[in-house]
């Protein structure tokens, strides 16, 4: 669904009427809305998102959204809006533009289960939506042990273990690791079977391995850039000697999930960077499957690996 404004000419991308009623189907209620040229939204539960560069771009969404809402019977009960800045920061905290008073935390439903979402936490509200399909796919796949790397709020986690499967998630901030827990809480899922380690993904990888500890699904879906005590970490040079380590903790026959937000890295470049390794243990890509609100915008290169 294309949307326009007579007045500057800026079209927007929309989700159709009838993907908007398939995802109600799919229970998911977190998914991107529209994309323009200087702005995109997406919907959390109840509220909408509009990350925006220009306030004129702002403005254009607002007008061509209130066009949509109409279309599809569905109304926001708070629009927030953040403005994009190249230092994550306090600027770029969403703000509420249309609503009354509100919680900054939101429960939303994907494929049927539940996460809490933070307007108030910056740039990421703690799910990102365009890695939908490939929990759809790890849940399919229902596998018994999961390695979640870089796990931020455990989304993955929550998935895998909605299925049966004992997880491990790893992630520097232990602030993500404690929300990561509560959204295991909000599914009814208990902690036990279920580890969380505050440190450093390579050096848990290389704990993991010395101990003979095997997964049978390893997410790696890293920053494009992180510091820490350690050191630091850039996609760009690190994802091959990355992945040579996790494959030291995978199971005959795992099945690995490498994605990255890096632009320079597209998917062509995930096999290459996978080429590296296969000569050692014999791999076959798997791609993921398309989603309906990506819209032509920016999202996640992944590339799913399985070991033969």
């Amino acid at each position: 669904m294309r949307l326009g404004n007579k007045k500057t000419g800026m079209k927007a991308n929309f989700l159709t009427v009838q993907n908007f009623h398939d995802l109600a189907e799919e229970e998911t209620d977190a998914y991107r809305i529209f994309v323009l040229p200087g702005a995109w939204g997406e919907r959390w539960g109840k509220d909408v998102l509009i990350s925006h560069f220009q306030k004129s771009d702002l403005d254009i969404a607002l007008n061509q959204l209130d066009v949509w809402t109409e279309k599809v019977s569905w109304k926001p009960q708070h629009i927030f809006a953040r403005q994009l800045v190249k230092q994550p920061g306090k600027k770029d905290v969403p703000s509420v533009v249309r609503g009354g008073e509100f919680s900054p935390h939101q429960i939303v439903h994907e494929n049927g289960l539940k996460y809490e979402i933070d307007f108030s936490a910056g740039y990421s509200v703690g799910l990102f939506c365009d890695q939908r399909s490939n929990r759809r796919i790890l849940m399919n796949d229902k596998p018994r042990k999961t390695l979640n790397c870089f796990a931020y709020t455990c989304a993955f986690s929550v998935a895998a273990a909605s299925v049966g499967s004992q997880t491990l998630s790893i992630d520097l901030a232990a602030q993500a690791l404690a929300r990561g827990r509560k959204n295991f809480s909000l599914n009814g899922i208990s902690l036990a079977g279920h580890r969380f380690i505050t440190d450093d993904v390579v050096s848990v990888l290389k704990r993991l391995s010395r101990r003979g500890e095997k997964y049978d699904c390893i997410i790696l879906d890293p920053p494009t850039f992180s510091r820490s005590s350690k050191g630091t970490f850039q996609v760009e040079r690190h994802l091959l000697p990355l992945l040579r380590i996790a494959l030291d903790c995978a199971a005959p026959r795992a099945r690995l999930l490498l994605s990255t937000n890096c632009s320079s890295l597209q998917i062509a470049h995930l096999q290459e960077i996978c080429s590296e390794i296969s000569l050692k243990r014999p791999i076959c890509f798997r791609h993921g499957e398309s989603q309906c609100d990506i819209l032509g915008g920016r999202s996640s290169s992944t590339l799913w690996m399985e070991l033969e």
